[in-house]
């Protein structure tokens, strides 16, 4: 999407469209690092042994990086955009029933909350 130009040289850019492009970074950097980090860290493997998923553990972070990747691609192709957001939302949904099911704190559980949120935003302006 292209801003409006004001003025002879400064674009404007919609309110809408900033918070998708910030909603999109932002998670793209999250999933990223949270993809990396649940491949190869030994704390992530504790965590999924604790939520009862451990066989799932690389699954996940792969879906998770994967993701970052659509988000990215996103930029020069809406589907895989769509598909990206659609799966980590769905992706985030899980974990957050995962932890509600341990008995994790609000707390705890905010990130995953936060990044629902976020690739909720990124889904519905996607897809209009």
């Amino acid at each position: 999407m292209t801003g409006i130009l004001v003025g002879p040289t400064i674009p404007f850019i919609p309110p809408m469209q900033t918070a998708f492009e910030i909603a999109r970074a932002l998670s793209a950097v999250a999933f990223l690092f949270y993809g990396v980090v649940c491949l190869f860290s030994p704390r992530m493997e504790v965590e999924f042994q604790r939520y009862g998923l451990a066989r799932y553990r690389m699954l996940v972070g792969a879906l998770e990086f994967l993701g970052a990747v659509g988000l990215l691609v996103g930029y020069f192709n809406r589907p895989v955009l769509i598909v990206a957001a659609a799966g980590l939302a769905l992706t985030m949904l899980m974990g957050i029933a995962a932890r509600i099911r341990v008995g994790d704190s609000l707390f705890q559980t905010l990130p995953a909350i936060v990044l629902l949120i976020l690739n909720a935003f990124v889904l519905g302006v996607a897809i209009t």
